[in-house]
């Protein structure tokens, strides 16, 4: 799996890591921010079908490639 380096805000890391670890929805910081970005392009993908700006393949397809809708 190739890595990224993202340069993110003190307050956004924070609020981040209150949802990762023994407490929180996701093991670690990758595994939440993978969530996140499925979630976002799915809905990206919602919107783009919505107006027509995609196909039905390439809507499913996209969908697909990323696992599904995480929770």
């Amino acid at each position: 799996m190739p890595k990224i380096s993202v340069e993110i805000p003190a307050e956004l890391l924070a609020d981040l890591d209150e949802h990762v670890g023994d407490d929180g929805k996701f093991v670690n910081r990758s595994d939440a921010v993978r969530a996140s970005i499925r979630k976002n392009l799915d809905l990206l993908d919602e919107i783009d079908a919505r107006h027509d700006r995609l196909d039905g393949d390439r809507a499913s397809t996209a969908a697909e490639s990323r696992g599904g809708a995480d929770e």
